[in-house]
């Protein structure tokens, strides 16, 4: 008996280890005192495998927008996957990149603690990203955390938290060797954001401190509704009057637009940031960039999220929305230049070439108006004149820039017929767009020319289409072509002849191999 009473108390033992064990474990976002604070989100937000991270964050900030700013004070950027605002963010790092910044205050929001009303400051140690460990600025972190009882620490704010993390991989590159300062904004209180800003103003008035507000914009509505909102809410924050940023998000909720749930998931770090950057003689506010998740290959035009890059900076210049800018586009008809061509061309490779080395795509910009006309495309990958997949979108809901960097995607890794394209096999692939003229219902097969129209089939819900080369390059007459469009469709060869309906249009057809 004694011996049974032995092995429980060792048990229990065991089971008290255990426990402090795991709550150690799960406090390792931790308290002030904790030596750092593991990555929540890599792995979904950004990619765990450093070398792939470096990667992207290099490619983004090569394509990013805007001229870097003199003297810089803070910058807004998103806090969203990399897939999706990843490019949008690099705008914004791109403005301070090299700059002589020993320290970076990160406001991130609340996502995770909604009781939370405070501002939390983690004060020690470090935070880790795939990239390696970012140490805190100890000093700068405690001294804003005695400004006000409302600064504070709390190990559940940060977590799970996503908003600074998202940040570092950035800081990391374009600020390598900086010190950061996580803060929390825990709502948009305005007195909170207030009392915030000007304590960060005056503790960092002296020092080299780059203030970096997290926040995406809109959430949830479609598309068009999605920019028209975020360009109210980015012009509001060129004004710097945190009141009027404050008064234009209340009017956007009231308009009622569908699906939106906000207008800035960081409106406390933007407000925040605008106090900040005002006591610090900031003048002007500049907009560098604005998307939504609907202009990125993976994205659902129906249900996006808002992404601004903006620049709060001193001067003598005034704040500049010209980013905001919607060009008329001409409808014309005009076949596209050889440049325009070579253009799609190179969007299409950089799109599956960035995914297969980082699992990101980039964001569609070309400066050529006429790409953004809205058309339909095929992108058709070969594999030494063997083909290796095609898929296309026939739509005119969508620019053509973005339609060939999704369909560059699907041709490459979602084509049933083929398995997705390796990195090994790339180098080998060519590449061939077909951007396409609108389709319009015939009445008759002989109204079908071949070698100059593609056609597309619907008939009791099923639906098959040939792009216009298909036929001359299979060597198929008229006949043979509706037969097979029967086939591809599921149906009997000759479902054509009862009931089907038919459409035809023409295609630019442009490849790697002819420029």
């Amino acid at each position: 008996m004694k011996f049974v009473h032995i092995l429980i108390l060792i048990l229990f033992a065991l089971l008290v280890i255990i426990m402090i064990a795991r709550r150690k474990t799960a406090n390792s976002a931790g308290s002030p005192g904790a030596d750092v604070r593991p990555p929540a989100v890599a792995g979904q937000f950004y990619s765990d495998d450093a070398e792939q991270l470096r990667q992207a964050v290099n490619f983004f900030l090569e394509d990013a927008a805007g001229t870097p700013e003199e003297e810089p004070v803070a910058i807004i950027v998103p806090h969203a996957g990399y897939v999706f605002s990843g490019q949008i963010a690099a705008d914004a790092f791109k403005q301070v990149e090299g700059k002589s910044f020993s320290t970076v205050i990160i406001l991130g929001t609340n996502h995770t603690a909604s009781a939370f009303r405070g501002a939390s400051i983690w004060q020690r140690g470090a935070y880790r990203t795939p990239l390696g460990d970012v140490p805190i600025d100890e000093e700068l972190a405690q001294e804003i955390a005695s400004a006000d009882e409302r600064f504070t620490y709390r190990a559940e704010v940060h977590a799970q938290e996503h908003s600074i993390e998202v940040e570092i991989p950035f800081i990391q590159t374009v600020l390598p060797g900086a010190q950061i300062v996580p803060i929390i904004v825990g709502s948009s209180d305005f007195e909170l954001c207030r009392d915030l800003g000007n304590a960060i103003a005056e503790l960092i008035r002296d020092k080299s401190v780059l203030i970096v507000a997290s926040s995406d914009l809109s959430h949830y509505p479609d598309y068009d509704d999605a920019a028209v909102t975020d360009r109210r809410t980015l012009k509001a924050i060129a004004t710097m009057e945190p009141r009027k940023v404050k008064n234009v998000i209340a009017e956007e909720m009231k308009r009622g637009v569908p699906g939106l749930s906000t207008c800035a998931c960081g409106e406390g770090p933007i407000l925040t940031a605008l106090f900040a950057a005002k006591k610090l003689n900031a003048t002007r506010a500049t907009v560098i960039s604005y998307a939504n998740s609907g202009d990125t290959p993976l994205g659902d035009m129906d249900r996006v999220v808002g992404y601004g890059a903006v620049v709060l900076a001193r001067g003598s210049k005034e704040s500049d929305v010209s980013a905001l800018e919607i060009a008329e586009l001409e409808e014309t008809e005009t076949p596209l230049s050889e440049d325009e061509q070579q253009q799609l061309l190179t969007l299409a490779r950089k799109s599956i070439d960035h995914y297969l080395r980082t699992g990101m795509a980039p964001l569609a910009r070309p400066d050529t108006p006429k790409l953004y006309q809205k058309r339909g495309a095929f992108v058709t990958l070969k594999d030494r004149g063997r083909l290796r997949g095609c898929i296309g979108h026939m739509a005119e809901d969508r620019p053509l820039c973005q339609v060939v960097g999704a369909m560059a995607l699907q041709a490459a890794f979602n084509d049933r017929r083929f398995s997705p394209v390796t990195l090994d096999e790339w180098k080998n692939l060519s590449i061939e767009i077909s951007a396409l003229t609108p389709y319009k219902k015939i009445s008759s097969v002989d109204e079908i020319v071949i070698g100059r129209d593609g056609v597309l089939l619907r008939k009791r819900g099923h639906s098959a289409v040939f792009l216009p080369q298909v036929a001359p390059e299979q060597g198929w007459n008229l006949n043979d072509l509706l037969e097979h469009l029967c086939a591809k469709a599921g149906l009997g060869s000759d479902c054509w002849k009862d009931d089907a309906e038919l459409f035809v249009f023409q295609a630019e057809v442009f490849s790697e191999e002819k420029h």
